[in-house]
């Protein structure tokens, strides 16, 4: 009897392991898959249609001829309170040559996102992305992440990281479009 039990619990404990392998190689060719569709440098830069807190409704394809800085963030994030301020003055810098910053904010209500703009004295457009779908289209893991798109809609690079003021500045030069004079002029 004992040596029937002991069989049973070993067969047991076989079919868990191949339960788990079975479960472990399905994920992580699921992941592969999903890998292959993630947005990468030189792909179109999706569509989406989001609402300002002015209640305009933005398109990304409207900006097409313009560089847009398009950045994922929220107010609760400290990297992305300390960025939005850098982001605010080089959109004062680099406005008028080509550039718009669409500030995405992920899944919060309105007026805290209002608040958040008033007290950082940030002019440019901000988008609410309440349902995260922008988020998950783009393939937003972690915020601040943000994503510089030519003038022809295409993806330049995607920045997944908080950054300096200097480092907007940089980015922001190489998506200024084509059809502005002298990009070297442009200074901090």
């Amino acid at each position: 009897m004992c040596d029937k039990g002991r069989s049973i619990r070993k067969q047991s404990i076989l079919v868990g392991v191949a339960i788990v392998i079975i479960y472990v190689l399905f994920t992580n060719l699921s992941d592969i898959q999903k890998n292959e569709e993630v947005l990468s440098i030189g792909d179109e830069a999706p569509d989406f249609l989001l609402t300002t807190l002015e209640g305009k409704t933005v398109n990304l394809r409207d900006y097409r001829g313009k560089g847009v800085f398009l950045n994922f963030w929220a107010t609760y994030c400290p990297p992305c309170k300390k960025e939005m301020p850098f982001i605010q003055n080089q959109y004062e810098l680099f406005k008028e040559k080509g550039i718009i910053i669409l500030a995405v904010d992920v899944a919060e209500p309105q007026p805290v996102v209002e608040k958040f703009a008033l007290k950082y004295g940030l002019t440019f457009p901000i988008l609410l992305d309440l349902n995260q779908e922008t988020m998950d289209l783009y393939d937003v893991a972690a915020i601040p992440s943000s994503f510089l798109i030519d003038e022809n809609g295409k993806v330049v690079d995607r920045i997944t990281a908080s950054l300096t003021e200097s480092q907007i500045a940089d980015y922001l030069k190489l998506i200024v479009p084509e059809s502005e004079i002298d990009k070297t002029s442009i200074t901090q």
